[in-house]
């Protein structure tokens, strides 16, 4: 599934997307930090609500963490394991990220 341009996600920031329609829609978040892209299905594992409230707000200030917008749990970025909050010792879902031709990909 094509997502976007790859420079449409700047160093440091995170943006969602939605794939599919109806059932099948799945929720996905693309960050960038330390130059790489990676992505997550944006699905708390604590009750499997959204991370974010307000669009693309997925980060906390220093863009090391995603923080869970409904209970405060706090991930890495890097491999999205859950370092505080309700659902410590648990992880955000991992999706392959790629770059063809400049154009941000994933593999659902």
């Amino acid at each position: 599934h094509a997502l976007c341009r790859a420079e449409e996600i700047p160093e440091g920031a995170a943006r969602g997307f939605l794939i599919g329609e109806g059932g099948d829609r799945i929720d996905v978040v693309v960050v960038r930090r330390n130059g790489a892209l990676r992505g997550y299905i944006n699905s708390c594992p604590h009750q499997a609500m959204p991370l974010e409230t307000f669009p693309d707000k997925f980060l906390n200030g220093d863009g090391s963490l995603f923080v869970c917008s409904t209970h405060g749990a706090r991930f890495r970025v890097e491999d999205g394991y859950c370092v505080s909050g309700p659902c410590v010792g648990k992880a955000l879902t991992a999706i392959a990220v790629d770059v063809v031709d400049g154009v941000v990909r994933v593999a659902i």
